[in-house]
């Protein structure tokens, strides 16, 4: 699910792309990409994609004067990246759910090491393609550095498009070293290929270096700078989302901060009531209790996610666990040699048997076949008082007490 986001970055205001799985979100990623590259160039694309299918939501966005966001490029800066890498925490914090993992591509892996101490709530930061330091990006355009200490400015040709640099630029990133990179205290993985021809894998050593752990080093082997081949790109994916999951829990009502409007699921729920709201506005729901939350769904062949149980398999598990609960109550106060208790139930819509008392002859009844087994002893007369006893539960009784169901209706 790809859904286009705007949001304010200083004076400027950004575009970004936020793609979420259409399943359960298990938590938020950030990426930043490239030096004057932008959030649809194919890394960044590829890389977002691939952890979507994983589970993971991903916005990527492009930085100040860069892409569809306002601005002047040739008045931002490394500084400017950082503040708009806040901005794009921010926005996720407020419309979703933080982002507790942040992912720099080449200098925007640069940029996530320097932001991370401002996202508390990310747990870890990847690395692809960095440069320890900001200032390693002078390099691309090493060739008009003069005339920009003597002009100004000067105008560079970065892959074939015209960028103009100001010297408040090489300034800004000669304020920003790797010291702040052993003060991350989150996890860190970095990743590069050995044969980068942009950023030496060298940078990547002093990246592992200057971090503490826990910290872990994969190489891209033979890919490119720019992870061109889907291959590579799909790799870091993977290596991603599997080495994030030792590090990011994703508890599960921070996982469904995905509401933009504010969803009664972080509510106070009192005790008793539940509260059952749309998930993805289609089959799957959101369900809360004052202490509890899971998720209910059809399963796929109906046009669901199979992300929890349907509706009427939680009415078989409520009647089940009271069930269940009840023969354990009532064994425990005799002091019955029961074992184990085990109850196996489902729903019949076709039930047709003895249906006497039914006014359409033609026409059959609902039924909940409940078969109950246990471990134990019980004589003949023992087990009878079990059965009966299992009609006795409260959710049974319910069931056949003719229950009214009062429905009001609400606009919020």
């Amino acid at each position: 699910m790809r859904k286009k986001v705007q949001f304010i970055s200083g004076e400027h205001k950004l575009s970004g792309l936020l793609e979420s799985p259409e399943s359960e979100v298990k938590f938020y990623a950030l990426f930043a990409h490239c030096f004057t590259c932008g959030k649809d160039i194919a890394a960044a694309s590829r890389i977002s994609r691939a952890l979507v299918s994983k589970g993971i939501a991903v916005l990527r966005f492009d930085f100040t004067g860069l892409g569809n966001s306002d601005g002047d490029f040739a008045n931002s800066n490394f500084s400017s990246n950082i503040q708009d890498l806040i901005a794009a925490a921010e926005f996720l914090r407020t419309e979703y759910q933080a982002p507790r993992l942040l992912i720099g591509h080449s200098l925007g892996g640069a940029a996530v090491l320097g932001v991370a101490q401002h996202v508390a709530e990310a747990a870890a930061v990847v690395t692809i393609g960095a440069p320890s330091d900001a200032a390693h990006v002078a390099h691309n355009f090493a060739l008009q550095l003069d005339d920009i200490e003597q002009y100004g400015k000067a105008e560079v040709n970065l892959a074939g498009r015209v960028f103009t640099i100001e010297k408040q630029f090489l300034d800004d990133i000669k304020r920003y070293d790797t010291s702040h990179i052993s003060h991350l205290r989150k996890a860190l993985l970095v990743m590069h290929s050995p044969i980068d021809a942009t950023v030496n894998i060298s940078e990547a050593e002093k990246i592992y270096q200057a971090a503490l752990h826990p910290k872990s080093f994969v190489s891209l082997d033979d890919a490119d700078h720019l992870l061109t081949n889907k291959r590579d790109a799909e790799y870091a994916a993977d290596v991603i989302a599997a080495w994030a999951g030792r590090y990011i829990v994703a508890e599960a009502n921070e996982q469904n901060k995905n509401d933009a409007k504010g969803a009664s699921i972080h509510r106070q729920v009192s005790k008793g009531h539940v509260i059952v709201e749309e998930k993805n506005h289609k089959f799957t729901q959101h369900v809360s209790t004052n202490s509890h939350y899971w998720l209910a769904d059809e399963p796929e062949s109906v046009g669901g996610n199979n992300m929890g149980p349907d509706p009427y398999e939680h009415l078989l598990a409520g009647l089940g666990a009271c069930t269940a609960m009840t023969l354990r109550m009532y064994a425990t106060r005799k002091g019955l040699a029961i074992k184990h208790i085990n109850v196996e139930l489902r729903h019949d819509r076709n039930y047709q048997q003895d249906c006497q008392q039914c006014e359409n002859k033609t026409q059959g009844i609902e039924a909940i076949v409940r078969e109950i087994s246990f471990v134990g002893e019980l004589d003949t007369e023992q087990q009878a008082r079990f059965l009966a006893i299992a009609d006795k539960c409260p959710v049974h009784k319910t069931l056949h007490n003719n229950v009214k169901v009062v429905s009001q209706l609400r606009a919020q």
